[in-house]
């Protein structure tokens, strides 16, 4: 196949970006692709002003939030971002900054200074001032996922969180939500990992009931076998009971550290009112129940992806050149298994390696990546073609493709990528720092089959 057989599409043109973030950007039935506008006015999700959706039947970009006011520069707020839809329900998640009204108390975005919220996606779209809003009675249909309490007399709040979460990903059955975690009480301790789930015991104003999964000891004090970070994390399995993540463990000598592969256990039986949520001289701890598993002894890294069946799980590891390709794992493996098939398989053999961007086709057939700024289509169904891989865009032409996300059906493929953008009379405008705007585009098959059966 050559790139002739696809149809590359460049989907949104405004005077913005449109990051896409590695996150779950498609709506269940196809028809929306979520994104947030950071980079256009001020470095990172600090000076990210609006969630938006971009409808694929006519392309129209639709703000689906936007806080009623905004704090650029030096002292930013809210900064929202991180958008990702649920394959549940027709809402999205995404970070959110402290409200401006609020920034006297509270301060200003941080990473441990943020929380969850929440967008059903309802009503109607009307237009102002020349761009489109979603609302129903005037209004976005708005609601915070999860509560944050730093007091420091007394103990946090049961449910609520003292920091920060952050790139929300509700598992295929929708009701519970991982996140990655930051800690302000107590901020001796590096990133972690949790997850929420909606619950009648949630603290007001928070629709969900918050827990972490992992408790990490403080950086630096972690003792032979001991995590000290948990980050890069994804659901493996549909039914949300397990949260796949990288974690930075302190090596049996005592001295060293080593990242490996790890599987967070959260059985449907658990329950997450069990978890303490700490104060501010103790760190919360998960609920009871949860159990973890370390499936790789040796070096593993980057945003972690279940199969859409829930049995395998792709990372990155470093091949025999010490070059970095992706694997795969049984989820119950472990490459220390007596049983072959329950160790790890090298699936790429890339010149010049992977980065950041693994996603498997939803069949579950190929497993896509990043590699010399191309876009790289991977088989994995068993026989002579396992491993073959195919470029689905031009490489080593220096574009920074980056964020890409399969459509449901497989069909579809959207990423980003900046390109030069004009205005009404034709002159290219720059981003804060004079960069171009990141724009996204979709690839499509010309037969418009699944992106998977160019290895038929």
């Amino acid at each position: 196949m050559s790139t002739r057989d696809l149809q590359d599409t460049q989907i949104t043109f405004g005077l913005q970006s449109h990051s896409l973030d590695n996150n779950d950007n498609f709506s269940a039935d196809g028809r929306y692709l979520c994104y947030d506008t950071r980079e256009s006015v001020g470095p990172g999700i600090e000076h990210g002003y609006s969630i938006e959706v971009v409808d694929l039947t006519d392309n129209r970009p639709i703000i689906v939030y936007a806080p009623d006011a905004i704090m650029t520069g030096e002292t930013p707020a809210p900064g929202i971002g991180a958008v990702s839809f649920s394959q549940a329900v027709p809402e999205v998640s995404f970070i959110h900054g402290p409200p401006v009204s609020e920034t006297e108390a509270r301060g200003f975005y941080g990473k441990p200074n943020r929380n969850g919220a929440c967008v059903r996606l309802s009503g109607e779209v009307v237009e102002r001032d020349g761009t489109f809003h979603m609302v129903k009675d005037g209004h976005y249909a708005f609601s915070w996922l999860d509560k944050r309490d730093v007091s420091t007399d007394r103990d946090t709040e049961a449910g609520a969180h003292r920091g920060g979460t952050h790139r929300h990903e509700y598992c295929a059955r929708g009701d519970r939500i991982g996140f990655t975690y930051d800690d302000f009480l107590l901020p001796q301790y590096d990133r972690t990992i949790g997850y929420m789930e909606p619950h009648e015991n949630a603290p007001a104003p928070a629709s969900h009931f918050f827990a972490l999964l992992v408790a990490v000891a403080p950086m630096g004090q972690a003792g032979p076998g001991e995590l000290e970070k948990a980050y890069g994390d994804a659901w493996v399995d549909p039914d949300g009971t397990m949260r796949a993540f990288i974690g930075k463990i302190r090596c049996e000598n005592g001295v060293d550290y080593e990242e490996s592969l790890f599987v967070a256990d959260i059985p449907r039986s658990v329950d997450i009112t069990t978890a303490d949520a700490g104060s501010a001289s103790r760190y919360p701890q998960p609920p009871l129940g949860i159990t973890l598993r370390r499936l790789t002894s040796t070096f593993a890294t980057g945003i972690v992806r279940g199969a859409p069946d829930g049995k395998r799980i792709a990372y990155y590891a470093k091949d025999a050149r010490g070059v970095s390709q992706v694997f795969i794992i049984d989820a119950l493996g472990s490459d220390k298994a007596e049983d072959p098939a329950l160790r790890p398989i090298q699936v790429t053999s890339l010149p010049k390696g992977t980065k950041d961007g693994i996603r498997w086709t939803p069949d579950g057939k190929a497993i896509l990546c990043i590699s010399d700024d191309g876009l790289v289509l991977t088989s994995i169904v068993e026989g002579d073609g396992f491993g073959k891989s195919v470029f689905l865009t031009p490489h080593g032409d220096g574009i920074n493709r980056h964020a890409p996300a399969f459509s449901p059906d497989g069909k579809r493929l959207a990423y980003n990528r900046p390109v030069p953008t004009g205005d009404d009379t034709g002159q290219v405008k720059k981003a804060y720092d004079g960069s171009d705007f990141v724009q996204i585009f979709i690839l499509e098959k010309n037969d418009q089959k699944e992106l998977s059966s160019i290895f038929d």
